[in-house]
């Protein structure tokens, strides 16, 4: 079992930044691949970034690519979204995730996850 807080959520102004962090708890932290997802109003939810369970590979939505960075500090249990050069666009609730597998994020479908409550994000024009 692993629960997840997020924190760092927040309002900004166009072009400014904003760093997420999510605290995990449960043994077995480390072993779990992690992620963000996000969901604006009137949407679905849709894939942020993900990191394997030693933070050496990542994996980023294309249109999202340069402008956040996914990074993990197993000894701390927490892994952190960097935003930059946030947009309107950005304004969303932003959920952690975690998953058994990197792959989860990638294409194979997770055998379970977990899912922390969301932290709100804003960004004013």
């Amino acid at each position: 079992q692993v629960q997840l807080v997020e924190s760092g959520g927040g309002l900004v102004q166009a072009g400014g930044s904003l760093r997420l962090s999510c605290a995990a708890s449960g043994r077995t932290f480390s072993k779990y691949a992690m992620g963000w997802f996000r969901q604006a109003p009137g949407k679905l939810r849709e894939f942020v970034a993900a990191s394997s369970w030693s933070g050496g590979s990542t994996y980023y939505a294309e249109s999202l690519k340069g402008r956040f960075t996914i990074s993990r500090d197993i000894a701390n249990n927490t892994v952190d979204l960097q935003m930059n050069s946030l947009k309107p666009e950005d304004a969303a609730v932003y959920y952690c995730n975690a998953r058994p597998l990197f792959s989860d994020y990638v294409g194979t479908r997770p055998r379970y996850e977990y899912w922390g409550q969301g932290t709100h994000v804003a960004v004013s024009s």
